[in-house]
């Protein structure tokens, strides 16, 4: 496992709304913070919610050199000991979420609880033709970087080819680091999603203190397709008074 970032961290630009607990949302690869409005917005009546956008992505330039969950991990541990300062709640979207991932067990001492939306563990959890579809990129995805990044619309190429690379052989994480990682998680992801169910089950069974959330006729877009059914979601797995459920096997106080 690689869980150490390389080099100097980048300066992560991000924007912030909202009043309460801090709750960062790390953003999928090939995107930006965009990709989060629909769930931000059902969000920031609850929570200050802050959404970074990573390293050659959005905003924030391209320092150069390869792309890698270590790096953009690095970034963000900076940026939440420079802008907050304190344990947050944390989300993360597809590459989002192997990035949040990868903060939780880097610096457990960042993080409340997590949230992995439609994301993996290991790069095997990917649905067979999901990682070689990716050379066929959506002009609206050009457009959309080009409308921010400071690196010009010509770069972008290089983000998705570094992007292909990254995803060859990353992530690698097994389910002894997994079970290393000690603080509550919501695994959840749509039903018709990108992500192998029986992947998100197994990293669902290998986490100590894990909550599932399958949601019905959504896609690896389940955010922006139901963010109000998400929210109401991710507001209950934080909630600190969940009620005894009636039959429990996993979560037996003799387990």
């Amino acid at each position: 496992m690689d869980t150490e970032g390389t080099g100097r961290p980048a300066r992560l630009w991000f924007d912030a709304r909202g009043d309460g607990p801090p709750f960062v949302l790390l953003h999928p690869g090939g995107a930006d913070s965009r990709a989060l409005e629909p769930l931000a917005g059902e969000l920031a009546g609850s929570y200050r919610v802050l959404t970074p956008e990573q390293r050659a992505h959005g905003h924030t330039p391209d320092p150069g050199g390869p792309l890698s969950y270590a790096a953009m991990a690095g970034d963000t541990i900076a940026f939440l000991e420079r802008e907050v300062g304190a344990p947050v709640h944390l989300l993360g979207y597809s590459d989002g979420a192997v990035v949040a991932l990868a903060v939780a067990l880097r610096r457990p001492d960042l993080v409340r609880d997590l949230v992995v939306a439609a994301g993996v563990h290991h790069h095997g959890g990917w649905a067979p033709g999901v990682l070689e579809d990716q050379a066929r990129v959506p002009e609206f995805m050009v457009d959309a970087y080009a409308e921010v990044s400071p690196d010009g619309r010509e770069h972008y190429g290089q983000v998705v080819e570094k992007l292909r690379r990254m995803h060859a052989t990353e992530p690698a994480f097994t389910d002894a680091d997994l079970a290393g990682l000690d603080l509550p998680v919501l695994v959840l992801l749509g039903d018709d999603d990108e992500v192998r169910l029986e992947h998100a089950v197994a990293m669902y069974r290998a986490l100590p203190q894990a909550d599932l959330a399958v949601v019905p006729h959504a896609s690896h877009g389940v955010l922006v397709e139901k963010p109000g059914l998400c929210a109401r979601l991710i507001t209950d797995f934080h909630a600190t008074d969940k009620p005894e459920t009636l039959a429990p096997l996993r979560r037996r106080a003799d387990a």
